[in-house]
């Protein structure tokens, strides 16, 4: 037995390890649920104090305070916290295992142009790290391709399934189109200078990217017998049922950006990153632009930048009349997902309300989505998808789940690590938590 062989068959292995370790998913609802004396964060900034709660058939059939009769199987939460449940959006959850065993990664295809890669045919519901999200109350997720200028297509999905089709809630909803820069760094490989200079290609990168919508165009009116799979997973994007996220920073690609697709028939953008979004509000007021801005905890950009201005960028752009919400990029995006409520929990230090912070990880992410009919807030007729927490869900110190539920089926709150912790703490004689 050779060596390469004993590598593919450990690799094997360990794969199919992690695909079966995750805890079984949860089954349908089959009984009223009444959640009894919690306070309501309803996601739209309102708040009910000692709230009742009912859902039936995964479905909110009642929310109010004295009342409300309670139905069914009674959950007394007194005293606890009920939120609506978090949506990552822009993440590569299950698409990755573990970054060292490439065989485990499927987020980045081969090529520069790939927008028919679709990422949800990917996704890997039996996830460690899709289980781990839970017990922060992420439930949701928008499962995007990296890499390249065209990355592929994404689709959002719930995070307690057997599979991909079990998981999905709305298939292919945007195509993730990464914009040129117009400086770029010095290719050190090639004995250029490290630092940043401009870039010389910019106009001829956005003529390419052009091209293809204008090719989009006349396959759209020609159809063609022989399908361009690559072309017919933009047609989407010209008549409104897909969204183009966009990736840009600084503000001329941001402005390039939204102006070339605006002038190519593109009538959904939704910008990703935004850095310096915040010096041109009025433009992305006037085209109706959403911001997904990354990761809050992270350093300025740019020598003279504020040092708290990623901290306060969603403040800015929300005081400013956008709709924002927060993602995970930057290093260990996927791990980072789980603090997704800590960080909108940091704006409110910046100018934000508690439940103004809320809405940039739950109802304007919904909003941003598409899928705000059912999911981001409570409301009667939406889905019970929603978590009770012991304290403030926007506070890692205070946030504790005791229960989550996903179109109302009850969620089980153990993990991977749940399980170390429980089995460590016991070794070394310590206690468990409640």
């Amino acid at each position: 037995m050779n060596i390469k062989y004993k590598l593919s068959v450990l690799i094997l292995s360990l794969v199919t390890i992690i695909g079966f370790a995750q805890q079984t998913p949860a089954p349908a609802q089959s009984e009223t649920i009444t959640l009894v004396g919690a306070t309501v964060h309803v996601g739209n900034g309102s708040v009910l104090e000692n709230a009742h709660l009912i859902f039936k058939d995964g479905k909110i059939i009642a929310l109010g305070q004295s009342e409300i009769t309670p139905q069914g199987q009674i959950v007394n939460v007194t005293g606890q916290h009920i939120y609506p449940g978090i949506i990552a959006p822009v993440s590569s959850l299950g698409l990755v295992e573990i970054d060292a065993v490439r065989q485990s990664k499927d987020d980045d295809e081969l090529g520069e142009y790939g927008p028919n890669i679709r990422s949800l045919i990917a996704y890997n519901a039996e996830s460690q790290v899709v289980e781990s999200m839970r017990p922060n109350g992420v439930l949701m997720a928008q499962i995007t391709p990296q890499g390249g200028v065209f990355s592929g297509t994404s689709s959002i999905v719930q995070l307690d399934a057997w599979n991909w089709e079990d998981a999905v809630l709305k298939a292919d909803d945007g195509v993730h189109l990464h914009w040129p820069n117009t400086y770029r760094r010095g290719r050190w490989w090639m004995g250029e200078d490290r630092g940043w200079k401009p870039n010389k290609d910019y106009e001829k990168q956005v003529e390419t990217i052009t091209d293809y919508f204008d090719r989009t165009k006349a396959y759209s009116a020609e159809k063609p017998e022989v399908p361009h799979q690559a072309i017919e997973a933009l047609m989407g994007t010209l008549d409104g049922t897909k969204k183009v996220y966009v990736y840009a920073d600084g503000v001329r690609e941001i402005m390039d950006a939204v102006s070339q697709l605006k002038n190519h028939g593109v009538s959904k953008i939704v910008l990703v990153g935004g850095y310096q979004s915040d010096q041109i509000i009025p433009f992305l007021k006037r085209h109706d632009i959403p911001v997904l801005i990354d990761r809050v905890h992270s350093l300025p950009q740019q020598a003279d930048d504020d040092y708290d201005k990623p901290f306060k960028l969603p403040v800015l752009l929300t005081k400013g009349g956008l709709t924002v919400g927060l993602n995970a990029r930057g290093s260990m995006e996927r791990m980072s997902t789980r603090n997704l409520p800590f960080y909108a929990g940091h704006t409110s230090g910046f100018g934000l309300s508690a439940e103004d912070a809320l809405k940039l990880v739950t109802s304007n992410t919904a909003k941003i989505l598409g899928i705000d009919a059912d999911y981001g807030t409570l409301e009667v007729g939406k889905s019970a998808t929603l978590f009770v927490s012991k304290g403030d869900a926007l506070d890692m110190r205070t946030n504790q789940l005791s229960h989550a539920f996903i179109d109302g089926r009850a969620l089980s709150l153990e993990t991977h690590q749940t399980e170390l912790y429980q089995r460590y703490s016991e070794k070394y004689g310590q206690q468990t938590r409640d």
